[in-house]
């Protein structure tokens, strides 16, 4: 098929994949059949495995519109095949938001998007069924002709063929409409009949997220089909036909353990997932009608278009709608992890006049936000008009939700990208590729031995079975059990436990800034403000009685957010300091009063009766109620534009008691309000001033105020957009807020910084506050330089640039410097320079410029960046992406708020918060400061470094099994089932699962353990271990063989003069040994194999500097020293029924003692060897073979390589970079220097 044929799914988006159509083949099907009887069902079990070779092997190409099955792949790094079945829908119409009365009953129009002209496709039974609600419809709307929908659900999501795009889409909500803010209130405002509403369900299913918990049967199926337990199934089948019954009876009950074990953890948490998703989420909601009327439903029914009253009491929301009238506050712990109650507001009608003007925009959740209302969030209150109800109009339901989309994100996770585990895999290939080598040989052996046609198949199958060990998984994950349970202890909890290991590879972590290094709590420092464009002296606190009626005051008391709930004053903690400040008082009105009037009840602010001025006193002419009502000071908050991060700058619109006129007051970032300000109100050293704060780490806000119009009246306040309002202010001060450094702050960056991990900060905040607070934490020594990258996108026919500020070396530059570089700068590679310490500053509308425009400076950028302020929360996301780009290992410490696609994307997310939106975050600290990292780090090298010597010994244990048969299978012998029975239980298991209980190391070192098992270290470790084992064992294979007593043993043979007075003819009778286990080279290299596996065991388990001392994990040692004294007494003084049992023969005390010495031998050998690897000799023996530069693996490493010998990076304030526009053909651009 042509490449046309390849569609592409979610573009630009985090699920991106490609489709291909495909149509079931008979003929195929039943060849796969005929395939699957042949190999009794492997074929299947590799079908299932493989959806690729399934879809493939039972299906011809075809177009995307006439598929049957569809083929997906992610186009990710992963590249996973996915397969989906397509269906064929009946409805009465084609479009979900077309009126059922507009529907015409002609056939389905090409044009249209939802149809289908196709006949039913390919014999496909309509579904739904008859009796479902669209064959209710069709009955109902028997005049319009059924239209035939075609789509297939993926991951909880249906996608729809759309005709005029000649794709599958996704059906979203609401916003698919592309609806602007009027059209909103005018089409979408009044509700939706029964049959609309009916209709619609069709289309976006049932207003559920649906958590289906499996059950114990299918877990256990697709358990149990993971092809290491078909591999275990198979050794068990081998082993019974070989008559080693106990061994497989072992196996089988540690895979039943295993599986029990594993099938318990994974219905545990779709218990836990579909109990958080499941509280509230079915809820009983009013809906208003076309026709004015309202019904009570459950919210199960609700679809995109609905419009629903929020009651006054608060309710959880069950879906994301948009409010179009009255406002609420509203609790979003469980999405965005803030605490504090959100005041959301009713999403402004401009009205037609004003849509031919100016136009919001369409409708988006992320970009009004203040206005929606998220599934899953707490209505805490809602505040309305008399005779008018809250109503909000429903966007999104299900699946397509906010909180839908986090259990999305949680049910269908990506996959774990270590190569720990790619390593692994192609470590057991190589053991796969010797055991090939050993079964051929095992093959030929018995063939030329002339053994029979079942022997050889059994015995040669069995080599398999020997040399990728059963028990491996179990072993893997011991360790990860156990540091998962010392995480516990610590305080810090994990829902992803694969991700420890990659914790022990961090070497750069992401921190949010507030509520993370800093406290929580900002205090009032000061307040610094202006009068007729000059500042005045800055002043301690605003609570006095001078500045009672000013402007200034009133801007800090009604520029909030803030609202009572029960009686207590809540809302953002900056809000609640600023209010706290002014010693004013706030006041609502309560439901009763509200309904007494004719909208909705002002909220007023007012100052306590200390801070007003005293009262002349009356004259007795004077009326007592008028003078009492010109006494009152207080101020109603008309209107509310609340904080946008997007914007930085909040506002509202109040009138003070008795004036006509109304007032607007703007709070926000400094540079923010003081553009929207007249620049003759804005003092000539606003920027020196506001530097010098933010030098100092203060948090500055700006206030501002304007006199509004008269004509502006209650109702056109309520509708005008906050553009008109935020314009031609005037500046008012400045307030000063303090963000002190939490206590562990700077002590836990010192641990990081002293084991070469790389931090860096993510904030919301201003740039130089951010930085400042970087040098007082020491993430920024005193000494470095910050270079702040400020750019600007093209414009005026003009490229991108970058301007570079240095800002921290006053003593050596009297002003700031500019330096510009261009859009496509080339960097030179010169002479070798001296490497400069400096630090990256920038903000988040830099960070896009340049990820845009900048694509291959960013990564220079992000190699030395170390402050981003005023960053997103899909920046966040991105720079931790873009640090993953060039080969860090990322972490990420944030508090919860704004932080969670951050959490989510690094390789070890750590949220401060135990809000649910913790759910994201692979791990959860209950220590609400940073001190959890170095834990985190420390126990995830320690689980790494377990797991590394888990498999190192899991494969010397099989590779010291495999010889030991291999070299037994050479005189037709074998180990018997017992001393199999012993090895792989009594030595391995009780070793494995001790020996990964060591605790991490005390503290973090600058060395990081390695990220893969193929690795210079690791490699060599292993294969001069086997070399050492096999020496070891050949040695004792054939000595054994020249000893002068060494015989072919029979039952009657004594070389250990037992038996003097018992004749040969008495073991005529004797029971044959058929196996030949009993030998003197099966006991010889059994002894020797039994302490191979305890010296490789003492020998990798390795302790500083990442585990502690393996001396001091007394489990493991009590375990070992068990072992080696019981081998030893077998050895020196053997019991009749315990040889009997093991199947070991007597041998003389003297080749007891050779074999004592060759022990004592290889464990020297091999303690010292692994010593020699440890102190990094291999190295010099490598240098001296093939000696060559070293080139770094990680892409920052190659990058800081370029930098050190380029001599115009960093850019410097004496040059000017710039270049002429590109020509679109990518060809080079001329470059200007300037100096």
């Amino acid at each position: 098929m042509e490449k046309e044929d390849i569609k592409l799914l979610n573009k630009g988006e985090e699920e991106e994949m490609d489709l291909q159509g495909y149509r079931l083949c008979r003929w195929r099907l039943a060849l796969v059949g005929f395939g699957v009887i042949c190999t009794g069902g492997f074929l299947l079990l590799l079908l299932y495995w493989m959806p690729e070779w399934c879809v493939k092997s039972t299906c011809t190409r075809t177009t995307a519109r006439d598929a049957e099955v569809v083929l997906l792949r992610s186009t990710d790094e992963f590249r996973r095949w996915f397969l989906a079945r397509v269906r064929v829908m009946l409805a009465p119409g084609r479009n979900p938001f077309h009126s059922l009365e507009t529907q015409t009953t002609s056939p389905s129009s090409p044009t249209d998007p939802f149809s289908s002209v196709s006949p039913l496709a390919n014999g496909h039974t309509p579904y739904p069924s008859d009796g479902s609600p669209a064959q209710e419809l069709i009955k109902r709307f028997a005049d319009y002709q059924p239209t035939k929908i075609r789509y297939f659900t993926f991951h909880s999501t249906k996608y729809y063929w759309n005709d005029e795009l000649q794709n599958f889409e996704v059906l979203t909500g609401l916003e698919d409409l592309q609806v602007d803010s009027f059209t909103l209130h005018s089409e979408h405002s009044e509700g939706l009949s029964k049959s609309q509403q009916e209709y619609r369900r069709l289309f976006f299913g049932v207003n559920e997220i649906a958590v289906k918990v499996p059950s114990v049967f299918k877990l256990l199926i697709k358990e149990v089909l993971n092809p290491f337990y078909i591999f275990q199934l198979f050794s068990v089948i081998l082993w019974s036909a070989d008559e080693y019954y106990y061994y497989a009876m072992a196996i089988v009950f540690m895979s039943v353990i295993s599986i029990a074990t594993s099938l318990y953890t994974i219905k545990k948490q779709y218990v836990m997932l579909r109990d958080m998703v499941a509280a509230h989420s079915i809820v009983r909601v009013s809906v208003c009608r076309a026709n004015n009327d309202i019904d009570e439903i459950l919210s199960t029914d609700l679809v995109p278009g609905d419009v629903i009253v929020i009651p006054s009491n608060g309710t959880i929301m069950p879906c994301d709608a948009v409010l179009v009238s009255g406002t609420c506050i509203v609790n979003e712990s469980m999405l965005t992890g803030e605490s504090v109650p959100v005041t959301k507001t009713n999403l402004t009608n401009p009205g037609p006049a004003e849509m031919g003007v100016e136009t919001d925009g369409a409708y988006n959740t992320e970009e009004h936000k203040r206005h929606t209302l998220f599934c899953g969030t707490d209505v805490i209150q809602t505040r309305f008009y008399t005779g008018e109800l809250v109503k909000a109009v429903v966007v999104r339901t299900g699946f397509s939700t906010a909180k839908g989309q986090l259990v999305r994100s949680i049910l269908y996770p990506k996959p774990t990208d270590f190569k720990l585990y790619h390593d692994a895999y192609l470590f057991l290939l190589c053991l796969v590729a010797v055991a090939g080598i050993g079964f051929v040989y095992s093959v030929v052996l018995s063939v030329m031995n002339k053994v029979s046609a079942k022997t050889i198949i059994i015995e040669s199958l069995d080599i398999i079975t020997i040399t990728v060990p059963p028990a491996l998984p179990a072993a893997m994950t011991a360790g990860i059990v156990y540091a998962q349970r010392r995480l516990r202890n610590l305080g810090i909890f994990c829902i992803s436990p694969q991700r420890i290991n990659i914790c022990g590879q961090i070497n750069l972590v992401c921190f949010d800034k507030t509520g993370t290094l800093t406290e929580d709590g900002l205090d009032l420092w000061g307040v610094q403000r202006v009068e007729n464009g000059s500042f005045f002296m800055s002043e301690d606190k605003a609570c006095k009685e001078n500045l009672v009626k000013s402007q200034f005051v009133a801007c800090m008391a009604t520029c909030h957010s803030l609202t009572k709930i029960e009686g207590q004053l809540s809302g953002d903690p900056l809000d609640l300091k600023m209010f706290e400040a002014t010693a004013w008082v706030l006041e609502e009105a309560t439901e009763e009063e509200t309904a007494l009037h004719n909208r909705i009840m002002p909220t007023v602010v007012r100052p306590s009766k200390q801070l007003l001025p005293q009262e002349p006193a009356l004259s007795p002419d004077q009326d007592m109620e008028l003078c009492e009502l010109q006494s009152v000071y207080e101020i109603g908050i008309v209107r509310q534009f609340p904080f946008s991060s997007a914007l930085q700058r909040m506002s509202v619109v109040a009138r003070l008691l008795g004036e006509k006129r109304m007032d607007a007051y703007m709070k926000g970032a400094p540079e923010v309000v003081a553009s929207l300000c007249r620049r003759d109100s804005v003092p000539v050293n606003f920027p020196k001033v506001l530097e010098g704060y933010t030098k100092q780490g203060f948090r500055v806000i700006a206030l501002a105020h304007r006199r509004l119009e008269s004509k502006l009246t209650w109702h056109k306040v309520q509708n005008i957009s906050r553009d008109h309002i935020e314009a031609n202010m005037e500046f008012l001060g400045l307030i000063i807020m303090q963000n002190k450094l939490k206590a562990e702050t700077p002590a836990v960056l010192q641990d990081l910084h002293r084991a070469n991990i790389r931090t860096v900060m993510v904030t919301g905040d201003n740039m130089l506050t951010a930085i400042s607070v970087a040098r007082d934490c020491g993430m920024i020594p005193p000494e470095d330089t910050v270079i702040i990258a400020d750019a600007l996108p093209p414009h005026d026919g003009h490229t991108a640039k970058i301007t570079w500020r240095y800002t921290d070396k006053p003593s050596k530059t009297t002003h700031l410097e500019d330096v510009n570089i261009s859009l496509d700068d080339v960097c030179r590679v010169d002479e070798p320079k001296t490497q400069e310490l400096y630090h990256f500053a920038m903000s988040g509308k830099t960070f896009a410029v340049i990820a845009e425009h900048f694509p291959d400076m960013l990564q220079k950028l992000v190699l030395h960046g170390t402050v981003f302020a005023r960053m997103a929360p899909d920046q966040k996301t991105q720079l931790i992406e873009a640090l993953q780009g060039v080969d860090y290992f990322v972490g990420m410490c944030g508090d919860g708020a704004n932080d969670c696609g951050a959490l989510k994307r690094a390789h070890g997310g750590i949220s401060l918060s135990e809000l649910e939106a913790s759910v994201a975050s692979p791990f959860t600290s209950k220590t609400p400061n940073i001190s959890c990292v170095p834990s985190l780090i420390r126990e995830g090298r320690a689980a790494l470094m377990t797991s590394f010597c888990v498999f190192k010994f899991m494969a010397l244990y099989s590779i010291i099994q495999y010889i030991s048969v291999t070299l037994l299978y050479s005189i037709l012998s074998n180990l018997g089932d017992f001393q199999f029975l012993f090895i792989d239980i009594a030595i391995i298991l009780v070793i494995v699962f001790t020996m990964s209980l060591n605790p991490a190391w005390k503290e973090l070192v600058s060395r990081r353990p390695p990220s893969g098992l193929i690795s210079g270290p690791l490699l060599f470790s292993v294969l001069t271990q086997i070399l050492i084992c096999l020496g070891f064992q050949v040695i004792t294979f054939l000595w054994v063989q020249q000893q002068p007593w060494y015989t072919v043993w029979k039952p009657y043979t004594d070389v250990c003069n037992r038996l003097a007075n018992v004749n040969e003819s008495d073991y005529n009778n004797t029971e044959v040994d058929d196996h030949n286990i009993k030998n003197f080279e099966n006991t010889s290299l059994f002894y020797v194999s039994a302490f191979q596996y305890l010296i490789i065991a003492i020998v990798f388990s390795k302790g500083k500097p990442f585990r502690q001392p393996s001396y001091k994990n007394w489990p493991f040692v009590l375990s070992a020293g068990s072992l080696y004294a019981f081998l030893l007494f077998i050895m020196f003084y053997p019991f009749e029924s315990i040889d009997e049992f093991l199947e070991i023969v007597c041998v003389p005390f003297e080749w007891r003692l050779k074999l004592f010495f060759l022990i004592i031998v290889n464990a020297a050998v091999s303690v010292v060897v692994e010593g020699a690897i440890d102190l990094r000799m291999y190295r010099r023996l490598l240098g001296f073979c093939c000696p060559k530069k070293r080139i770094p693996k990680a892409r920052y490493m190659h990058l800081a390589q370029e930098l050190s010998v380029d001599p115009d990076w960093p850019p410097k304030p004496t040059t000017t970079t710039e270049a002429k526009t590109c020509p679109e053909n990518g060809s080079t651009c001329q470059i200007i220097m300037n100096s």
